[in-house]
């Protein structure tokens, strides 16, 4: 996937730096799940590995490219991994960053469940740990069941407000159609091991009938969280009922949305028989830039470069100035649309 590049101002960046400020306000006594060494400072030059699952997804591609500007800023070695959806690759990677001798590190894993193994590495050898996008538990592979004090800290967004808000906008996008709940099927597609992803789900299954869209079935989709691995399930599912006309795809992201809608056109449905509301807009964008009408009517905006610009600040920060990790830190989201979304100030490639 290509890079997007976001064009933010200094209210953003005031809005990131905030986010940060308040999260540090509540979160009580920092525990050795936010960063080992934590409290002490780090004279001399500082560097950092940032390593990513799907490092060539374009959120991610963008989520590097304002890590490495924010580092560039600050005078940081920046080292940028792409570990894949590779379990085994991740421990490797992040052994290697210790005996690289890092100052820190700070990682998207591909799953939950390497996640204690990550912390342990960490923790063993002394150096500050940052999770961006994913949670991470150091206690069990799976952060819903963790808790709070066993979080590691995290920089991303919040998967229940992301998820809420795409539900709202899918249901005021279906009560725009007239369409009966009984011809119609809503899928969610996501990969299911992945906690943020749950999050997001939940978030707008509720959101869906907070706004008043009515029962209607559901079908739920694992993916790998690629366009492709949605499309074939998509593709299969609609094979699988043919009597339905009417469709409404949510997802974790972008790539599991899109492929959704692609996978509807590609078995004969029509874009005026679709609601597609993405999650991250940079597949979404390249929709609504070619003027398709294929069924993708909105799509939130994440700006993944300023995540990675806020994580790399929280990390030169913990290690310069031995300032905590707050437990969670988010970036702001905006809901845009083919009308809008040029608007929002990024580029879409």
């Amino acid at each position: 996937m290509s890079m997007i590049r976001f064009r933010r101002g200094a209210a953003l960046t005031g809005a990131l730096a905030l986010a940060l400020t308040l999260g540090a306000c509540s979160s009580g006594k920092p525990t050795s799940a936010r960063g080992s060494g934590a409290g002490t400072k780090t004279d001399g030059p500082l560097s950092i590995a940032y390593l990513q699952k799907q490092g060539d997804q374009e959120y991610f591609v963008s989520e590097a490219a304002g890590a490495k500007k924010k580092a560039d800023e600050l005078g940081v070695r920046l080292t940028v991994v792409n570990l894949g959806n590779d379990a085994s690759k991740t421990i490797t990677e992040v052994k290697s960053a210790i005996a690289q001798k890092n100052s820190g590190i700070i990682i998207v894993v591909p799953e939950s469940a390497v996640g204690p193994q990550v912390a342990a590495e960490a923790r063993k050898a002394g150096i500050p740990l940052l999770t961006s996008d994913d949670q991470v538990c150091v206690s069990g592979p799976k952060p819903a069941a963790c808790g709070k004090a066993d979080l590691v800290a995290r920089v991303g967004f919040s998967g229940a407000q992301m998820g809420g808000e795409v539900g709202r906008r899918a249901a005021a996008e279906f009560a725009k159609t007239g369409w009966s709940p009984a011809d119609t099927r809503i899928v969610y597609a996501w990969k299911q091991d992945t906690t943020v992803c749950t999050d997001r789900i939940n978030g707008a299954k509720a959101a869906w009938k907070e706004a008043g869209g009515p029962e209607v079935q559901t079908i739920e989709l694992g993916t790998d969280n690629t366009p492709a691995g949605a499309q074939a399930k998509v593709e299969a599912t609609v094979t699988a009922n043919q009597g339905v006309r009417h469709w409404v795809v949510m997802g974790c992201n972008d790539e599991n949305v899109s492929g959704g809608v692609k996978g509807l056109n590609n078995a004969g449905v029509g874009g005026a028989d679709i609601v597609g509301v993405g999650l991250g807009a940079y597949l979404a964008c390249k929709d609504w830039q070619a003027g398709a009408d294929n069924g993708m009517k909105a799509a939130l905006y994440i700006p993944g470069d300023e995540v990675g610009k806020l994580a790399v600040q929280a990390m030169y920060d913990r290690l310069r100035n031995g300032t905590e990790f707050a437990p969670e830190a988010f970036a702001p989201t905006r809901m845009v649309d083919a009308g809008t979304w040029r608007d929002a100030g990024f580029g879409c490639k």
